[in-house]
């Protein structure tokens, strides 16, 4: 008997990764979960009942590539190759460019929002391409598609999840190996409940984890979720610029770490 489709997930401990990790193992999938916290993830994995056939956990910080890296080969040498492959983790931290310290949380949030991206997929690639299927997911943001004051650093790593996966997919076409690009508008998560302005179009975690898993299924290459917030987010690129930068005007920014 075949064994059940894997998925591999990072960011499994919290929020989103979590919410995914529970749709595919309901759907009868194997999961790997990847987290810094390795420990607490056990221990979430085991409370759900799920026995070492259906998850194995890793931990691994995606800011160090060697780390991430050695995570994916131990999923690879023990559950074989994934189905599914979810570079989800990822950080949102307010910053001002006038502050030496938020360069350092900009370096930060590159490290893991786009690098560890990259680093995720990269063991995976090769013998997806050998076995001539697969789907790589990217997990980028709305916030991707036009700049908000205050949160340049989140800003511009979603927007670069967006043409890192664009320009990955055209090097994949023909292998079989799909990429997809999943844009969460707001997910109630710890990475947004400290946000200080208005989040239309709120959506739970498993509710954005149901969307995603199907979306993925079905075989988008791009997808905004829930669809609302991407026509709200396509209408502000339209803006002209002076206009964009009054509407902002005043709006509360994302807190800085450094901020009391």
């Amino acid at each position: 008997m075949p064994a059940a489709p894997l998925a591999f997930i990072t960011g499994a401990s919290s929020g989103i990764g979590q919410a995914l990790a529970q749709r595919y193992a309901q759907a009868g999938w194997r999961v790997a979960l990847v987290a810094r916290r390795a420990a607490d993830l056990i221990d979430w994995a085991q409370a759900q009942g799920w026995t070492a056939e259906r998850c194995q956990v890793y931990g691994a910080d995606v800011r160090v590539m060697d780390e991430i890296i050695g995570a994916a080969q131990a999923c690879l040498a023990r559950q074989g190759v994934p189905d599914v492959v979810i570079a989800n983790a990822g950080i949102s931290i307010g910053m001002d460019s006038a502050e030496r310290a938020d360069l350092d949380v900009m370096a930060r949030t590159f490290a893991t929002n786009n690098l560890g991206l990259a680093a995720t997929f990269h063991p995976f690639i090769e013998p997806m391409r050998q076995r001539g299927s697969g789907a790589l997911v990217g997990i980028a943001s709305v916030a991707a598609i036009r700049g908000l004051p205050g949160h340049g650093a989140y800003c511009a790593s979603k927007a670069g999840v967006v043409s890192y996966c664009e320009s990955l997919r055209g090097e994949l076409r023909g292998s079989g190996v799909r990429v997809v690009t999943l844009l969460p508008g707001y997910v109630d998560t710890p990475l947004t409940r400290g946000n200080r302005y208005p989040m239309p179009f709120m959506l739970s975690p498993d509710a954005f984890a149901t969307r995603a898993v199907r979306a993925i299924a079905a075989g988008a290459s791009y997808r905004v979720i829930p669809w609302p917030m991407g026509v709200a987010a396509k209408l502000l690129r339209l803006l002209p610029n002076a206009l964009f930068d009054r509407l902002l005007a005043g709006r509360p920014r994302k807190a800085r770490q450094a901020a009391p």
